[in-house]
């Protein structure tokens, strides 16, 4: 049963509202003392000329109440609905166990194509904690668009093009060799890479080697096409391996390189729509009417940048694709070279231009200080999961030493603990990288999800050695506060879900869960479960099972593993 929707038919017509408007506003009360579900008035004062306290009181002594409610009550400006808990119990446990893993997902998107653009890293170094922010975030929103019925297309955008390979080309043939290469891999390019940035602080004049590079990729000279190819898919193969580690996919690995040879259009386009206009040799797009910069088309030299190929990019997916939504997850600091391209694709007359959104987020650092790549103090992701699983070895090493499998599940935890720390905050704040927030298995963790995860399997486990068949479940013992609390953070998992995806918000989701473990946690505790007897027990065992799989429902919407075992 839908709650919300119940109250809507209650309040549509006194509210003067469709039932849709009513969903919408409807609230759940942190304090569950103040209702199961409110309604808030302030939005009705004008129409009905009355205080909202006044609505409110009017509207609690004149509505038909559901039996599915116990009471509406008015306090202040809200009208606070309390559920009949045993008959909530039987809704949500039953819905559950009806949908299984499934609960919580839907149809929302049939006939809806959703485009994210997500992790793209520049393939001139290895893959480093810096690139978990759009990684992360965007793999969350292309499972949470998939669970919910939408055709959801990931986009590796990776930066294959461009200066960066200039100047990787320049210090490859200044300090290396095709048997450094061999012998060391992508190391041995990132190591030349963080060279030539250093020798450029000493020697300006290395930015125009570097450039002159660049120039000949794009003019196809066979000998510098050749090694750019080569160093793109070094890091590559190398980027792939971590993706697997994280159980990411993509759909499209087109980068910057596939639009080579599609940006003239773009200019072409410009230039018939009289959008075009050249300053200083450069051909730029005025946009100072809309309090933003001139977008730089087309260089003095004639050389192409970041907002061609992103228009470029932008009129290839909605051709391949048709989207309903395009998404970029990036960093913050983009926020303004999204707003100019954005703004170029409506100003040359695409409609559909309202339809791409940029999705920024915050910096990531550690607690010895910021990242650069161009400076060689970063963390590759790969160390990172290593470190992380070793850890988490070492605690499963003194806690439970007889583990089957512990290393499978420190991969697994280790993996899952970087992961959930990253989506448990909002992604526009900036986040320092701190190994005991992220290991601990007693706070708002990835582990503390997981291990929570493992003792409800446990419980089911434990539950199938008994003796006794299972009666009917009794919902009616499942109104104390403990059990009450659960079945309310499991009923409110799909809402959590949804708003994570509208708002592009993965820690809405992750905070979601991390309620339903500490729920369950206090209901484990304060109440038996395989000593307790016949219907009591058959109904707990049930609200054990729904929180099983809807904890793990969850973690894999992050990204994470749930293992059986802890």
């Amino acid at each position: 049963m839908d709650y919300k929707s119940e109250i809507a038919k209650m309040l549509s017509g006194l509210a003067g509202m469709s039932e849709d408007e009513v969903c919408l506003s409807v609230e759940i009360p942190a304090n569950t003392a103040l209702g199961d579900f409110a309604f808030p008035c302030h939005r009705l004062a004008k129409s009905l000329k009355k205080a909202p306290n006044v609505i409110a009181a009017d509207m609690a002594a004149g509505i038909k109440l559901s039996p599915v409610f116990d009471r509406a009550e008015a306090a202040g400006p809200y009208l606070n609905f309390f559920v009949n808990k045993e008959t909530f119990a039987e809704n949500i446990i039953s819905k559950v166990l009806e949908k299984g893993l499934n609960y919580g997902g839907g149809d929302d998107g049939a006939g809806k194509t959703v485009v994210i653009d997500y992790s793209s890293p520049n393939v001139t170094h290895e893959f480093h904690i810096g690139h978990l922010f759009s990684t992360t975030i965007g793999a969350a929103l292309y499972r949470f668009y998939k669970f919910l019925g939408y055709r959801t297309i990931g986009v590796n955008y990776l930066g294959d093009w461009g200066t960066q390979f200039g100047k990787l080309l320049y210090g490859y043939n200044s300090w290396s060799s095709a048997e450094q290469l061999e012998k060391g891999g992508a190391d041995e390019l990132t190591r030349v890479y963080v060279k030539y940035h250093d020798e450029a602080v000493r020697d300006p004049g290395l930015e125009k080697a570097a450039r002159e590079w660049l120039l000949k990729i794009e003019a196809g000279d066979a000998c510098a096409r050749e090694l750019w190819w080569k160093f793109r898919n070094i890091y590559l193969d190398k980027m792939e391996e971590t993706y697997k580690r994280m159980d990411i996919s993509f759909d499209s690995y087109r980068g910057e390189s596939y639009y080579n040879d599609k940006m003239d259009a773009v200019a072409d386009e410009l230039r018939e729509k009289n959008l075009l206009v050249e300053s200083d040799g450069a051909q730029i797009v005025e946009l100072e009417q809309y309090k933003m910069p001139v977008c730089l088309i087309l260089r003095s030299d004639g050389g192409t940048l970041y907002p061609t190929r992103d228009i470029a990019a932008a009129l290839d997916r909605m051709r391949e694709y048709g989207f309903y939504k395009s998404l970029y997850v990036t960093d913050m600091r983009q926020n303004l070279h999204f707003a100019q391209f954005f703004k170029v694709l409506e100003l040359m007359g695409y409609e559909w231009a309202k339809d791409l959104v940029h999705i920024p987020y915050g910096l990531l650092s550690l607690e010895s200080g910021a990242l650069s790549a161009r400076k060689g103090n970063v963390v590759l992701l790969e160390d990172l999961f290593d470190e992380s699983a070793k850890r988490i070895l070492d605690i499963i090493n003194e806690k439970n030493a007889d583990l089957p499998d512990k290393e499978s599940v420190a991969e697994d935890v280790g993996v899952g603990a970087i992961v959930f720390g990253v989506l448990y905050t909002s992604r526009i704040k900036d986040l320092v990288f701190s190994w005991e927030k992220a290991l601990n298995f007693d706070g708002e963790t990835g582990p503390y999800v997981q291990y929570t995860h493992a003792r409800a399997s446990s419980v089911l486990v434990k539950s199938e050695m008994l003796e006794d068949g299972l009666e009917k479940a009794d919902y009616g013992s499942l109104t104390d506060d403990e059990s009450f609390e659960l079945i309310k953070a499991i009923g409110a998992f799909p809402d959590k879900l949804r708003e994570a995806a509208d708002k592009y918000e993965p820690f809405i989701l992750s905070r979601s869960l991390v309620s339903v473990a500490q729920a369950f946690n206090k209901f484990y505790h304060e109440n038996p479960i395989l000593h307790s007897k016949g219907t009591v027990r058959a109904a707990r065992l049930e609200l054990v099972k729904c929180t099983r799989d809807v904890l793990k429902t969850g973690l894999g919407l992050l990204g994470i593993k749930a293992p059986e075992k802890m």
